[in-house]
Formats: structure tokens, sequence, C-alpha cells
């Protein structure tokens, strides 16, 4: 079993450069607070995983005892439509646009781009595809417009920024993230328990089959799914495990955690990526088991890829 990261979604090299903003004249902001967001009341709760399936590299462990304030997060991330409804607002242009071309998963591809797309050193399923982005997340010929209710991705860690600030919310720091995903429940290996497929029912949406080479889509959904397909955990969230990567507002550290703050911690104060939490429709326990609450990855702030979206979250 590998544990290199491109198995989750390959990055960017770090690009210098301003971000991309709203044109001129173009309405830069919305009404605060236009998100539905659930109340959690916070507490205490242990955070992080000593699991023999886990990945200690990547910083699950130590458990230890968190405690994170009362705040507010979405039951789902966002969605085609809601970003479009952000972009048609503001003229935003994200990162993926902007570099002309985004990570695809070749098994999305037609012919034609499979041929012209150069595939990802050491992960050959990925590919760079010109032309892939939130609005055509197979690349040319493709359309989120006819998935209006799955989560957007090809965004970065940079667009799910932008889109907060004109959302009037913000993205979950990565202990907020990890209490609201186990929904209650303590040290289990998934919000819903420890058996990934309880009395044989679909909990999630991941790679069904041998990967890369078949995807049976058993679970029913062969790429992302609806942002509110299976049952929600115990807080109501939706898809806390699989689907897409979510963005966290923390920095990416293996071991910040095991001498950091243990009240409201926000992670390192600095370091060049960024966490991401719940694994995506693309991971598999032969190769990325990481489609569990308190597995960890990260990705460069301006990477993007197929598999990568955010919810968001605020404070009570």
């Amino acid at each position: 079993m590998s544990h290199d990261k491109p198995c989750c979604a390959p990055g960017r090299e770090p690009v210098a450069g301003p971000l991309a903003v709203p044109p001129a004249g173009a309405r830069r902001s919305a009404p605060a607070n236009r998100e539905r967001l659930l109340a959690l009341p916070g507490g205490t709760f242990l955070m992080g995983s000593e699991d023999e399936v886990g990945y200690p590299a990547d910083g699950e462990g130590p458990v230890r005892e968190v405690e994170v304030s009362p705040f507010r997060i979405a039951a789902t991330t966002v969605t085609n439509e809601r970003f479009a409804a952000f972009v048609d607002a503001t003229g935003y242009v994200t990162e993926s646009e902007r570099f002309d071309f985004s990570f695809v998963f070749e098994g999305f591809l037609t012919d034609e781009l499979r041929a012209v797309s150069p595939r990802v050193p050491g992960t050959p399923w990925w590919r760079g595809v010109r032309g892939a982005d939130w609005r055509r997340p197979a690349g040319p010929g493709s359309s989120a417009e006819a998935i209006p209710d799955h989560p957007v991705v090809h965004v970065s860690w940079n667009d799910a920024q932008a889109y907060c600030a004109w959302s009037g919310t913000r993205l979950p720091t990565e202990a907020e993230w990890e209490y609201a995903a186990r929904g209650g429940l303590e040290q289990r290996r998934y919000p819903w328990g420890d058996d990934l497929a309880p009395e044989g029912r679909y909990t999630c949406n991941i790679w069904r089959g041998t990967f890369p080479s078949d995807n049976t889509a058993a679970d029913g959904h062969r790429s992302t799914a609806p942002v509110d397909a299976f049952a929600p955990n115990g807080f109501g969230l939706y898809n806390t495990v699989g689907n897409v990567w979510e963005w966290c507002a923390d920095r990416f550290s293996r071991d910040f955690h095991r001498t950091g703050p243990r009240t409201d911690p926000t992670g390192p104060p600095d370091g060049p990526a960024r966490v991401m939490r719940g694994g995506s429709h693309l991971c598999h326990a032969s190769y990325c088991n990481r489609y569990r609450v308190a597995a960890r990855s990260s990705n460069t702030p301006d990477s993007a890829a197929g598999n990568i979206g955010f919810r968001v979250a605020a404070a009570a």
C-alpha cells in the first residue's frame, strides 16, 4: 500500500503572482450568512487515530483530547450550482481557469483528451488536462451544469477562500472538521461506526472494484455523487468521507499538533501546504485508505483537481 500523496490529488508547483480577482465594476459581496449552516455545540473530543489501517506518516496520531468552541458548519460541500451563483455575482476567475489546466482522472476523459493530456509522473491515472476547470470537470466537452447538485471541484484553497469572503463564511479548522465529521461518535473509523458497509449497505462514495483499472460503481456513483447522497452523520453532515476531499483552514504539519494547542487549534503558523480531509471517490483500500474521519492529506493552496472541493463554516 502506497502512502504517496498523488494518490489523493496531485499538486501544482507553487506559482508566483496575484490571485484572480473580480473585474472592475463587478459586485464583490453578498449578504453575509447566506449559507445554511448547522449549529454544533462544540466541546471536548478525542482527535486523531492510532488505527492499524491508518497512516502514521501523515500525522494521524497521537490520539489527543481537543476542545472546540461552538461553531456552525454546512451540512454539505459547496455545489456546482452554489459556486456558479458566486461566480455570477462576482466575476471571480478560478486558478484552474487562470492556469488553463487542472488534473482529471484518466478514466473520465474522452479518447481524444487522453491522447493529448500528459500523465502525472508516478501516478499515471492522473492527467493534466487543458481546459479542465470547475465548469468543465472532465475537461472540454463536459459540463457542471448537468450536475448542479454535485460538489464543485477543481477549486483551490485560494478559490475556496474567495467564496468564503463572498458568502460571509470561512473554512473550518481541521479540529472543527474532524469534530463535525465524527457526528458525535468517539474514536470510530467512519462517521457511522467501524464497519465500512454495515449490514451490506453502501454508506459512502469511494472506488469500488480494482483501482485504478476497474470501477464497478456498485455504490451508484462512478465519479462524484450529489452532495447529500447517503445518510447524514449524527450531526446532520453529509459525505464527510468519500466523494471529494475538503479543504480546511489550517496549514499542514505531520507533527505540530503533538505539542501544539489543544483548545481551538488552528494549525502551525507557517508551511507551504494546506490540510485536506475526508478522502474522495477515487480512494480505495488497496492504495489510499483515507476515507476515514481521522485521515489527513494536504496540497499547495493553488492546487486543484477533479476530486477536491470544500464545505464552509462560521462562528457560532
